[in-house]
């Protein structure tokens, strides 16, 4: 049967175009569906833009291999890109005694994960290399950076359109059908309503996962997971930045927590933090200053009052409710819906990013290894 593409990926955000990036290196011909007007506008442009290295994940988890495989991967292909990046490292911090023992947890994660250079650090070797940090201890992770995240979306995009391949914005998906011989209808709405047929799916929509899932027939329902929206402010720092290095107390439950960066352009930049809502809502209340602010004098009591003005919030598409243990990324290939040809991915929160060449290289290995 001949079909309009060989592949269709659902969502133009850093993972779907990594997506369409490994299958169209494959030699396959791609279309990429994104319903917003630009690439890149939702979960991938609402971030901290942060390179992790890996040191956070259970191991054995698809985070943990995809955070290390991917960021080695990406750090070679910002540079042969020639996409704006830095490693700048971070600094895993205890703030007091009681913490030590939290981070040296995460060194052994971190270790048994295969992160490279990790080092102890004294709370004096600490403020050595950061004189305004406050620690008693801290670790050290000199392959943790930041990048143009836009940039690189844009150069995925790049890739996917030099192999013959489409990325379509204001497209958005409304539902597929399997066909008897294999394969799928895709219907797609906008302007330019069509339907194409196409021979893979890779459903990559970032909170619209569940939703997506759903419009495809025949998907088992019982084989969506709940999902739920957990949003992070960010608040930017007024003045100079205090440090270079990403640093970071230790996490919180179901996340990173507030963390410090100083970005591409020099400015710093505090957050997230979580919160679970019922919407996309990206407002910020200027009065969580006062609780960043107690927040960040943890580790920086050089605080200056009244120094933190609301920056932007980002919603994370989480597969965990408050109180309930954070799940690793899932996949779900026909093995889970017994659809051949569809990789569904839920959950694609942190630290999808850093992860998302590993991501589409093991979605296009699958689908094609499969086919």
């Amino acid at each position: 049967m001949s079909f309009d593409f060989d592949a269709t990926v659902v969502g133009a955000g850093a993972v779907g175009l990594a997506c369409g990036r490994a299958l169209s290196k494959r030699g396959l011909t791609v279309l990429v569906l994104e319903k917003e007007g630009h690439i890149g506008q939702g979960v991938s442009s609402r971030n901290s833009e942060v390179i992790h290295g890996g040191l956070y994940y259970p191991t054995a988890s698809l985070k943990a291999r995809f955070c290390v495989e991917g960021r080695r991967a990406l750090y070679d292909f910002l540079a042969t890109h020639k996409i704006d990046h830095w490693k700048c490292g971070k600094l895993v911090v205890a703030t007091e005694e009681a913490e030590v023992e939290r981070i040296e947890a995460i060194f052994e994660q971190a270790t048994a994960n295969g992160v490279e250079g990790l080092a102890h650090l004294t709370g004096a070797q600490a403020r050595a290399l950061e004189p305004e940090l406050k620690a008693h201890a801290a670790i050290l992770s000199p392959e943790s950076g930041l990048f143009d995240s836009h940039s690189y979306m844009l150069a995925l995009q790049g890739e996917i359109e030099d192999a013959g391949g489409s990325v379509v914005v204001s497209a958005p998906f409304e539902g597929a059908k399997p066909l008897a011989g294999g394969g799928f209808t895709i219907r797609v709405g906008g302007e330019g309503a069509m339907a194409v047929s196409s021979r893979l799916l890779v459903t990559a929509p970032g909170l619209s996962a569940q939703a997506v899932a759903a419009a495809i027939e025949g998907y088992p329902a019982e084989d969506i997971p709940a999902g739920h929206f957990g949003k992070g402010v960010y608040f930017r720092l007024v003045g100079k930045a205090p440090f270079d290095r990403l640093i970071y107390p230790p996490p919180i439950p179901g996340a990173l927590g507030t963390h410090y960066r100083k970005d591409l352009g020099g400015q710093a930049v505090f957050g997230p933090d979580l919160a679970y809502v019922e919407s996309e809502d990206y407002s910020i209340n200027p009065a969580k200053a006062e609780e960043f602010a107690g927040y960040i004098r943890r580790f920086w009591p050089g605080l200056p009052d009244g120094a933190l003005t609301p920056d932007y919030a980002g919603i994370r598409p989480k597969l965990h409710g408050p109180g309930e243990p954070q799940p690793d990324f899932q996949l779900h290939g026909v093995e889970r819906h017994g659809i051949e040809g569809l990789m569904a991915l839920f959950g694609i929160e942190s630290p999808g990013l850093t992860s998302s060449l590993a991501i589409g290289e093991a979605v296009a290995a699958a689908l094609t290894e499969a086919a």
